[in-house]
């Protein structure tokens, strides 16, 4: 089912994909060629285009059909690159996108100041739409990113993470983003408010199942089929929900193992493939999956009252697909 729906995804995205190709390349014009070099390291590295496609088919959706909604679009696009080169500094990752990641390439320094001009980037051109409400919404996104990764970094090595906080922390690094995309699009195509919240709506959902399974891929999937390495969560001391259920679940002495196995560096392999079996013996990875599915059924209820067509098909395509994706 899932190379199917990848197949029908990407066959309905095709016409807009080499237009927002373009559209990226175009307004990537800094005055100092580094930056560029830099930046288009990791953009055109392999990207989905899943944060402009949703801007684009959310705008259609309530009708707007301009051409402006292509390089309106690059806003999320930008944003999303310059928070995973920020993140990749933070993390001192190692591989992004089956690439050497930015740092390990150019300097940090050098890495963060792109980042940074990607962030300008995005407000430039979101002002270009003359919606002070885009303005907010991308204000409102950077700001919340921020936090979520600020309070991901504190809580880094905690045992104890609550689910609550664990939900709140993905709601900011990862949700807000894609909500922000669907909820652009409604505002850019003047739909009501009715239609703007539902969008927002399906965005959050769609966003916090697609963390979720990002983090269920962590331990589920291969380093090739991942483009870095597994357990990448578990080396950072980052506690995603698979950790957070099966260690509240633990019999004493499995609990107790599992968090040594969380501190103990080097990291070991064979160990991880042991951590990998508690997770599933504790449903941690079941309880993930069930989660992340309840966030795609909410998302979809969102898309009820629309009316059929291509970008609502599209849309609620892409909800199931952010579950059962292997990448």
């Amino acid at each position: 089912m899932t190379k199917g729906l990848k197949q029908r995804l990407a066959k309905m995205a095709a016409p807009d994909l080499n237009k927002i190709e373009l559209a990226l390349e175009q307004n990537l014009s800094p005055n100092v060629q580094l930056v560029k070099e830099i930046a288009s390291h990791l953009l055109f590295s392999g990207g989905k285009r899943l944060r402009p496609l949703l801007m684009i088919h959310s705008a259609r959706l309530c009708g707007d059909h301009n051409h402006f909604q292509i390089e309106f679009s690059t806003i999320f696009e930008y944003l999303h690159a310059a928070t995973l080169l920020h993140d990749d500094v933070v993390d001192e990752a190692d591989i992004r996108r089956g690439k050497k990641a930015a740092h390990k390439k150019w300097s940090a320094a050098k890495v963060v100041l792109t980042g940074d001009f990607l962030l300008a980037l995005s407000l430039d051109i979101a002002a270009k739409t003359k919606e002070p409400d885009i303005i907010s919404v991308i204000a409102k996104i950077t700001r919340d990113m921020s936090q979520g990764e600020i309070d991901q970094l504190a809580k880094k090595g905690n045992l104890d993470l609550s689910e609550q906080e664990y939900a709140r922390i993905i709601e900011r690094k990862t949700a807000v983003l894609i909500q922000g995309a669907c909820k652009s699009g409604a505002i850019l195509a003047k739909a009501g408010k009715e239609q703007e919240n539902a969008l927002s709506q399906y965005g959050f959902h769609l966003g916090m199942a697609f963390q979720m399974a990002d983090d269920l891929l962590d331990y589920t999937a291969s380093a090739k089929e991942l483009g870095k390495n597994p357990g990448a969560d578990m080396r950072e001391g980052k506690l995603t929900l698979p950790l957070i259920h099966s260690l509240a679940n633990a019999d004493p002495d499995d609990k107790k193992w599992m968090q040594d196995a969380i501190a103990a560096t080097p990291f070991n392999p064979d160990q991880f493939e042991k951590f990998k079996e508690k997770l599933y013996a504790y449903k941690g990875i079941e309880y993930t999956q069930q989660k992340a599915k309840g966030h795609v059924k909410k998302a979809k209820a969102c898309l009820d009252d629309f009316h059929d067509c291509l970008s609502r098909q599209f849309l609620c395509l892409i909800a199931d697909y952010s579950i059962e994706r292997k990448v």
